[in-house]
């Protein structure tokens, strides 16, 4: 079975949902990012996963919240017309002031349907 490996993309390049979702919960709009995933969508982030409109909202609201940080998107790669990867460099004021955070996306039906979001 062959697979694709993934290939560096442009970030103006990502799907329209990930980039609705992407500058909606940068400029904190809870109700737009979290209408770019499907009802029974998972987010999983520092360790934890969320199921469903109300965790992810949940998520959401805490996370614009717990911290302020500046966010920059600095690379994208496709590994199929499905699977996404944004690159986001991160500095604030949460423990160690700086990080590279990989947002691994999986598209279905035009919608978000996971999220991963690890170091």
């Amino acid at each position: 079975m062959h697979i694709d490996q993934p290939q560096d993309i442009a970030p103006d390049a990502l799907p329209e949902v990930i980039t609705r979702y992407l500058d909606a919960h940068r400029a904190h709009d809870t109700a737009t990012a979290l209408g770019a995933f499907h009802p029974d969508a998972t987010v999983t982030d520092e360790g934890r996963t969320h199921r469903g409109a109300p965790a992810i909202a949940a998520w959401l609201t805490r996370s614009a919240g717990e911290y302020t940080y500046t966010t920059e998107l600095t690379g994208a790669r496709k590994a199929d017309p499905d699977h996404y990867v944004a690159t986001h460099h991160l500095e604030g004021d949460f423990p160690g002031g700086a990080v590279d955070l990989h947002y691994r996306f999986t598209l279905s039906g035009g919608l978000i349907e996971a999220l991963v979001i690890e170091p």
